[in-house]
């Protein structure tokens, strides 16, 4: 009867540790399958952060280029106020010239 009882407390104590390793078993199959959703919601966030930052750098480069061509005109502006600006740009487009002043030409038929 020794020999039987030993056997017993042996499979008693494997079922009293049953439980514990059963919900330790489904305790880490929850931690695997979160830990896959959060590795899986990482990647896909650091994909879309790094999309972003891309499209970001595009939209500061063209703001910076509208920026300079904004300074240009507005410079251009500055200087559209300027009677004496004005006057060369009659001279130089238009062949406009004060009624006083006496244009010169060269001379494109002699070598």
């Amino acid at each position: 009867m020794g020999k039987y009882a030993s056997q017993t407390s042996v499979n008693q104590g494997s079922t009293k540790y049953a439980g514990g390793r059963r919900r330790l078993s489904l305790w880490m199959c929850f931690m695997v399958l979160f830990m896959s959703w959060a590795g899986y919601t990482l990647f896909n966030q650091n994909s879309q952060i790094a999309d972003t930052n891309a499209e970001l750098v595009k939209k500061q480069a063209a703001k910076a280029a509208s920026d300079e061509a904004v300074l240009q005109l507005k410079h251009e502006v500055n200087r559209l106020q300027d009677p004496e600006y004005i006057g060369q740009l009659a001279r130089k487009d238009y062949g406009l010239y004060r009624p006083e002043e006496i244009p010169i030409r060269p001379d494109v038929s002699s070598p």
